[in-house]
């Protein structure tokens, strides 16, 4: 037999290859090969495999980032996503967003538009029944249904089952204090646009992309703003006020710490908001604020040398201008030195003091105090003055705006001139964002000698004026109180008052001006029927500078009596015959 032809069967039993010397090692190597080969083939399959899961995922997220379209329809509008975050001085978060989901059905994937409606109105109450049902029977593959939607709205139109609601992931702007800060934060619509307040001033900042994460920190202190707001509440409620207005100012570097102005409203839901409630009542309502306005004739009078504190004027009876009489709402009938002038507001001896500074003088004053320009603060809810053309601005207007009538101003302005009266002369812009260097561009407008003849003044003013309603043991309070009665169809309604009350503290080195306004105040049991600033307004600043002044910084102190005597000596609160 030929041994080359014959071939063992090796699928029977009991055989068993030979092994020949050398064969060994060969074997060993065809299988080590085989096992690299297999194991690089596994690698090629595991590396093959991760790059389609990252490729799965990274198309997962992009799909998740952009709005969904569909074909044959205008693509989903793009989501506005993000917006820089608004804090107070200290950090605290006044707005910021949340991640949200909105509703949109693709009609064409409806067969029951009128039972999808009637589901979809169980869950959301405030749509309309017919407009849903229009929209999910419209054949269009995108409407929208509803924007920015609860969490548990989305789970229970998730629980509906229906395939044709779909959801768009969204940011809300969310306000955390609510109402409390509603006028300086304004609001956004639903796109997340500023529609008011610093939202609206300071849009382009705030929707930035490359700001985003770089919050805008404002000069208000949330601290004082609740206090604030928490007693013009009270105020307005007590006194029946249609509203009520008010103000913390720093007067060395222009800076608005707290701003109210009432009634307000909650940005977060705009819904039903009235006009009367977006009005801002500090800065831009303008109003005749009063006597508070003396504290201008008085410090131009000084500064310019027409009058000083040994002079006086004649008080014993009104002054008669034509068909005009001005009379002092509790006289004294007899001569008055400038410092009772002052402290008991005079009309009669005001106006005689600003006839003094003459119609030129006086407007020019107030144009450097920036009374006659609408403020430079950054809101857009600004008011513009009122006041008479200067061929219009007569004798008698000069007499009437000593005492602040016949000029309308907004209460920020107000705080602005009289900052600038008490810090030495400086006036600042008025500002809303922290750590402002506007206090750099400050303009001399008095004397730092008036300016501190001014504060003595103005301490005297609660001392022993019309103020001592005002004092707050230890705060070394100052001010001018201001009672005007609004205007209406060309008469004025002596039932109807601007009440209010211009603090500044403390006297002996001013750092603040708190500002009190009620609008329409009723007198009570406990103002004797009185309504007029004293009584309603002083209060009010009182309250918050005790309880603002320690979170301030403003420690209570004894007062050097020395600084007064002088002045305290021209005042005598006797009547004449």
């Amino acid at each position: 037999m030929n041994a080359a032809a014959f071939v063992m069967d090796p699928t029977r039993s009991g055989y068993v290859p030979s092994k020949r010397r050398g064969d060994e090692q060969p074997v060993r190597s065809q299988l080590d090969m085989a096992r690299g080969r297999l194991f690089a083939v596994m690698l090629l399959f595991l590396v093959g495999f991760m790059v389609m899961i990252g490729r799965t995922v990274e198309l997962g997220m992009r799909e998740n980032a952009r709005p969904r379209s569909f074909a044959g329809q205008v693509e989903v509008p793009p989501v506005k996503v993000g917006r820089a975050d608004i804090r107070d001085r200290n950090g605290e978060i006044m707005a910021t967003n949340l991640r949200t989901s909105s509703l949109f059905a693709d009609a064409t994937q409806i067969r029951d538009a009128a039972g999808a409606a009637h589901d979809l109105v169980k869950i959301l109450p405030q749509l309309s029944l017919a407009d849903v049902e229009s929209k999910l029977a419209s054949g269009k593959k995108f409407v929208w249904l509803h924007r920015k939607l609860t969490p548990r709205q989305k789970w229970q139109v998730n629980a509906l089952g229906n395939p044709a609601f779909r959801f768009e992931e969204e940011e809300e702007r969310v306000y955390p204090h609510g109402r409390l800060a509603s006028h300086i934060m304004g609001y956004v619509d639903v796109d997340g646009r500023g529609l008011g307040g610093v939202e609206h001033f300071f849009e382009d900042r705030l929707a930035d992309p490359d700001r985003q994460k770089d919050a805008l920190k404002l000069s208000i202190d949330m601290r004082v703003q609740y206090a604030l707001a928490d007693e013009l509440e009270t105020a307005r409620r007590v006194h029946s006020a249609i509203g009520a207005a008010g103000l913390v100012f720093d007067v060395k570097t222009g800076e608005v710490v707290a701003l109210v102005s009432l009634p307000d409203y909650d940005p977060n839901d705009i819904r039903g908001v009235s006009a009367d409630q977006l009005f801002n009542r500090v800065t831009q309502g303008v109003y005749e604020l009063g006597s508070t306005f003396k504290t201008f004739t008085f410090a131009s009078a000084l500064d310019q040398g027409v009058a000083t504190l040994e002079d006086g004027y004649d008080a014993t009876k009104p002054l008669v201008v034509g068909r005009f009489r001005i009379r002092d709402d509790h006289p004294k009938n007899r001569y008055l030195t400038v410092p009772e002038i002052f402290a008991f507001s005079s009309n009669i001896g005001t106006a005689q003091m600003a006839l003094d500074v003459g119609t030129d003088g006086q407007r020019d004053f107030l144009e450097k105090l920036g009374m006659l320009r609408p403020s430079t603060v950054e809101l857009t809810e600004v008011g513009a003055p009122m006041y008479p053309a200067p061929q219009q601005w007569k004798k008698i207007s000069t007499m009437t705006i000593s005492y602040g009538h016949g000029i309308a101003v907004s209460p920020l302005q107000l705080a602005v001139g009289t900052a600038a009266i008490v810090n030495g002369g400086r006036l600042i812009p008025a500002t809303l964002v922290a750590d402002s260097d506007g206090y750099k561009n400050a303009t001399q407008v008095i004397s730092e000698k008036t300016s501190h003849t001014m504060n003595v003044l103005l301490r005297m003013v609660v001392k022993k004026g019309t103020a001592g309603r005002a004092d707050a043991v230890g705060y070394r309070v100052g001010g001018k109180t201001g009672t005007a009665e609004k205007p209406a169809n060309g008469r004025y309604n002596r039932k109807a008052l601007i009440s209010s009350f211009m603090g500044v503290f403390p006297m002996d080195d001013p750092n603040y001006v708190v500002f009190a306004l009620l609008d329409e105040p009723k007198g009570t049991k406990e103002t004797y029927g009185f309504a007029s600033g004293g009584w309603t307004a002083a209060p009010v600043v009182r309250n918050v500078v005790l309880r603002t002044a320690p979170l301030l910084g403003v420690a209570p102190e004894g007062e050097d009596e020395g600084l007064y005597q002088q002045v305290a000596m021209k005042i005598n609160d006797k009547k004449g015959h």
